[in-house]
């Protein structure tokens, strides 16, 4: 079951830095993620999205 899910990285959208790194279900969501979080770098919340 554990097959399926996959480690990424997001990145800020705005000073592209690399914060996060968490699991995604690659079946769920075959297309890459998108999330809005705190970026330590710009002080701010921000769209995150996922890198390769």
């Amino acid at each position: 079951m554990a097959a399926n899910r996959v480690k990424v990285t997001i990145e800020c959208a705005d000073c592209k830095s690399r914060n996060y790194q968490l699991t995604k279900n690659r079946q769920k969501h075959p297309e890459r993620v998108e999330y809005k979080k705190y970026c330590r770098r710009c002080s701010k919340h921000t769209q995150h999205k996922e890198t390769k």
